[in-house]
């Protein structure tokens, strides 16, 4: 299953580099997983920060074996054998999830940067940590029918907030690679980076308009 110890190893074995997502328990422990609800991948109810890291860990991904790891749990498997993409996952708008991350990995001797859709991650690390390379991750928010008319969410869309943040890449929805700010960044310099690419017909697709791919659950 995503974001399991079993994946993470078996994309090492084959020399891949890992996205992975990480957020805090109820504990402030670093845990991995991608949504905010747990519903789809535990077929439990609540959140992750609703629960603690010993109750999270006895939680079953998707009706297998395989449980919900510890960020450290997870670098002592990697251990510099492939570089990583750290997306923070920022539901709830704070930064002790980088603040926590970064602890255990100022002495992290292998490669890695982070990214997130939240720009305040990005201006945590654009003032505490600029030697970590840090990618804005972006779609266009304002055609999902829940974000309709949010000024917000529009703003994010259209990557507003780099001028804060300065990310050193961008990371756009594979879907939506037509958008003006993101060619705009991309002309700029910017290294443009697309998800989650699935076939290879979405490769050679979007072959000509990014530089890199965080690619899932295909073969290419």
């Amino acid at each position: 299953p995503e974001n399991s110890i079993a994946a993470f190893k078996k994309a090492v074995d084959a020399g891949y580099g890992i996205e992975l997502d990480v957020q805090l328990s109820k504990d402030n422990q670093l845990v991995i997983f991608h949504d905010a609800a747990l519903k789809r991948m535990c077929g439990v109810e609540g959140k992750v920060w609703d629960y603690t890291l010993e109750e999270l860990q006895q939680m079953k991904l998707l009706n297998s074996d395989h449980t919900i790891p510890a960020f450290q749990d997870f670098l002592k498997i990697v251990d510099g054998k492939v570089p990583f993409i750290l997306e923070y996952k920022l539901d709830r708008p704070q930064t002790k999830v980088c603040e926590l991350a970064n602890e255990l990995l100022k002495d992290y001797k292998g490669s890695y940067c982070i990214e997130s859709f939240h720009p305040l991650a990005l201006l945590w690390y654009r003032k505490n940590r600029p030697d970590v390379l840090r990618g804005q991750l972006c779609e266009e928010f304002f055609r999902e029918e829940k974000y309709k008319g949010n000024f917000l969410m529009t703003v994010l869309s259209f990557l507003v907030f780099n001028v804060v943040t300065r990310p050193d890449f961008i990371a756009y929805n594979h879907l939506h690679a037509d958008n003006i700010s993101r060619r705009l960044c991309k002309k700029m310099g910017a290294l443009s980076v697309t998800y989650t690419i699935k076939s290879k017909e979405e490769y050679r697709r979007n072959k000509k308009n990014f530089d890199l791919f965080i690619f899932d659950s295909c073969k290419l």
